[in-house]
């Protein structure tokens, strides 16, 4: 059976020493004799003491802890948001604690009360919606905190994000240029709003040619749980002849839909995918892509954060980051109509 850990109040006991002269030895923060300090060493390798630094920082009062809160950890524009922040936090010796929302009001609620009980330094979140009634949880508490990648109507927050209209201009004006009328947005929901804004910047490069509005197909938060309605539309009468999906998971989707149809990239279709991980150019048709400045965005959101842990009470920033657009060999101009394609085998 496992005994209990041995406390700071133990070290001192066997030490004949009080508990402050411990913390002083181990922590550094004032000197102590040669004599004592032997003592307390020895103490803490006959007990084999180790210190809890969270109990410690909560009891000075300084927790160097840093609380990320995202949608989901499966996400890799999440969890590479997270990385990117990390390495920027790490410099200044702050720990991290990352928790997910599962997409979920309530759960997002839940975590950020157990996360803000930590009492954190300051927070970063990606909210799950647009209402984000958890920033009054924050407010309440006095934290400092960044919003990153889906901008709400809290207007008390610094926020970093996309140029979410820009980016969804600049995919469909490259479709256009190719010859594409026929445009089929792959989005995961028309509920949160970096997606309406991306859809929007769609939507303006078509009427600035004098086109129909492309049809807009969503698939679910999670952006791959519903290929089938792609598979539908692909299947349907006046088919699109490119894709532009709006996330990493729609344009997974969008490629599981094509291989279903058994359509080729670009001869049959073209497909635009979002986030540009290194797996979309590892294909035998590398993917024309969204590129998301990642590594900007955490380094800006660790800045707006500091910044207001170290007290800046200027009115909320609000940064909009311009993406990075890689054309490569998935996009091509349309050769007839997806009708007259014949799948292959």
């Amino acid at each position: 059976m496992v005994g209990k850990p041995s406390s700071i109040n133990d070290v001192a006991k066997l030490a004949g020493v009080s508990p402050a002269t411990v913390s002083n030895v181990l922590t550094g923060r004032k000197a102590v004799s040669a004599e004592l300090a032997r003592k307390v060493e020895a103490a803490v390798k006959e007990l084999d003491y180790r210190a809890d630094p969270l109990a410690s920082m909560l009891r000075s009062g300084d927790a160097k802890i840093i609380a990320i809160l995202v949608p989901d950890l499966d996400n890799p524009f999440f969890t590479s948001v997270v990385s990117a922040v990390e390495q920027c936090v790490g410099k200044e010796s702050y720990e991290v604690i990352v928790a997910s929302s599962r997409g979920d009001q309530s759960i997002e609620s839940s975590k950020l009360r157990a996360m803000l009980a930590w009492r954190p330094a300051g927070l970063i979140i990606v909210p799950c919606s647009d209402e984000f009634p958890g920033h009054s949880l924050i407010d309440a508490s006095n934290t400092p905190y960044v919003i990153a990648d889906r901008v709400t109507g809290s207007s008390n927050a610094d926020t970093v994000s996309l140029d979410n209209e820009a980016a969804g201009r600049v995919t469909a004006e490259h479709l256009i240029a190719l010859g594409h009328r026929h445009i089929l947005i792959a989005a995961t929901s028309l509920t949160l709003a970096n997606i309406r804004q991306r859809c929007n910047g769609a939507r303006a490069a078509c009427m600035a040619h004098g086109l129909p509005e492309p049809k807009i197909v969503e698939l679910g938060i999670d952006g791959g749980g519903e290929p089938g309605k792609l598979i539908a539309v692909l299947g349907g009468a006046n088919p699109p002849t490119a894709i532009q999906a709006l996330t990493n998971g729609t344009t997974l989707a969008a490629l599981t839909a094509l291989a279903e149809r058994g359509l080729r990239l670009p001869q049959d279709i073209s497909l635009i995918g979002f986030d540009d991980y290194t797996w979309m150019r590892a294909r035998a048709t590398p993917l024309t892509a969204v590129a998301q400045p990642v590594r900007e965005m955490g380094r800006l959101l660790w800045e707006r954060l500091n910044a207001r842990i170290k007290g800046d009470a200027s009115p909320a920033q609000h940064v909009r980051l311009p993406c990075d657009f890689k054309i490569r060999q998935s996009t091509a101009a349309p050769s007839g109509t997806l009708s007259e394609r014949r799948p292959v085998a």
